[in-house]
């Protein structure tokens, strides 16, 4: 097992009052690192343009990266790029390349990412919802690009719906996207209508539904979803931003909600992918639940 981290990220400046702050990042690393003294960790590097050019335009890497502004300034309401945002989005974005590198390079079996800004709202084209660059998007595309796979599988449990890896890939049927999310809720999409070309799977859950809604969600829909494809890698986008404490969303999980959903994914690529799953944070806004839902989820990926 493999942690990717980099200090960089907590570079990235939001700014007072942001839910997407820098103290989330020591609230997962410091909870990590007293759960598992153990766990191997790993300086992430930056992603080059020719990766991140795989899943976004040139346009959005110009804005990201060319910018360069002297204080904090908004791409939308709630997207900030600071003086040293460009640098944390790269690293974010290499840490899940590097993390595919290593898992499929048999360096280890599991890895996970411990970064900051998060990703999955990010499309093509446009930064947006707290992410810059989508880098488990840009991760699955370089484990087929560099590494030759035919099916990935990117599973996102964050309480927003992953619209950006549903942009990037509802076209692409080598990656399958599956996710649960609450609605109605912010981005405003991922309906169980929205199929792609048959790879896209999406539940809903109301707000206020808890654990019995979520696990019958993976456990009916998304899951054997999964199984059917067969994936040669298995990525997640754990986002743990439906606990029961988090201030933007009315989910009402528990750490061991989240534990108990990757076991159920340790399983499953046990059965189809040699055990290979990548990892990486997405949202999360209460430190202590953000810290002890990572605890339960790298404690499952142990296992």
């Amino acid at each position: 097992m493999r942690i990717y981290s980099h200090p960089a990220c907590l570079a990235h400046d939001t700014g007072p009052g942001h839910a997407e702050r820098p103290d989330r990042l020591p609230a997962v690393t410091n909870a990590l690192h007293a759960a598992f003294p153990q766990l191997n960790w790993y300086e992430a590097p930056r992603a080059s343009r020719g990766q991140l050019l795989r899943a976004h335009t040139p346009a959005l890497l110009d804005q990201v990266l060319e910018t360069k502004p002297s204080e904090r300034m908004l791409l939308d309401p709630d997207t900030v790029l600071s003086p040293h945002s460009a640098e944390a989005g790269l690293r974010a974005a290499g840490a899940v390349v590097a993390a595919v590198d290593a898992v499929l390079g048999g360096h280890t079996t599991r890895a996970f990412c411990a970064v900051r800004p998060p990703g999955h709202h990010a499309t093509g084209g446009v930064a947006m919802g707290f992410c810059l660059f989508n880098s488990i998007a840009v991760g699955a595309l370089h484990a087929l690009a560099a590494h030759g796979l035919e099916r990935v599988a990117i599973v996102d449990f964050d309480v927003h719906h992953g619209n950006g890896s549903q942009a990037i890939f509802e076209h692409d049927r080598r990656v399958l996207f599956a996710g649960s999310h609450q609605s109605p809720l912010y981005p405003g999409t991922g309906n169980p209508e929205e199929t792609g070309e048959g790879n896209i799977f999406n539940a809903i859950l109301p707000p206020d539904a808890g654990s019995a809604e979520f696990r019958a969600a993976w456990s009916q829909r998304l899951l054997p979803a999964v199984a059917a494809f067969k994936p040669q890698l298995l990525m997640i986008s754990a986002g743990f931003d439906a606990h029961r404490l988090d201030p933007l969303a009315q989910l009402q999980l528990e750490a061991a909600d989240f534990a108990w959903v990757t076991g159920e994914l340790v399983a499953l690529a046990g059965q189809y992918c040699a055990g290979r799953i990548v990892s990486t944070l997405e949202g999360g806004y209460d430190l202590t639940a953000l810290a002890e839902s990572s605890v339960a989820h790298v404690g499952a990926l142990l296992a």
